[in-house]
């Protein structure tokens, strides 16, 4: 017997799914839900994630709302630590090539 509810798979009911805004396709909630997930899949989850933004937000705000979330109960989850790197500042890549790396006679008139 049922109290009227329905429940999907994942045992969350259907109207409380995606309750999370900044998380409205559930997909870092499921990647900490998931057993045995590894940092590749993790990675792969927070790309998806990431491409599914809204428009305007803050990359930035919601990775640190997602660390306040879980990172207490799941210091060691393969997803925690995909959050913390993202919190760091991209490395600016460097010039490896083109014809601006290579040297140049001055300009003379």
């Amino acid at each position: 017997m049922t109290d009227g509810s329905a429940t999907n798979v994942t045992g969350m009911d259907d109207e409380n799914k995606f309750s999370d805004p900044l998380d409205h396709k559930g997909l870092i909630h499921q990647a900490y839900r998931i057993d045995g997930i590894n940092i590749e899949e993790c990675r792969s989850v927070f790309l998806d994630w990431a491409l599914s933004l809204r428009d305007g937000q803050d990359t930035l705000v919601a990775v640190s709302h997602f660390l306040d979330r879980y990172e207490a109960a799941n210091p060691d989850h393969p997803m925690t630590n995909v959050l913390r790197d993202a919190q760091q500042a991209p490395v600016r890549p460097r010039r490896r090539g083109g014809w601006k790396s290579r040297p140049r006679a001055p300009f003379s008139e």
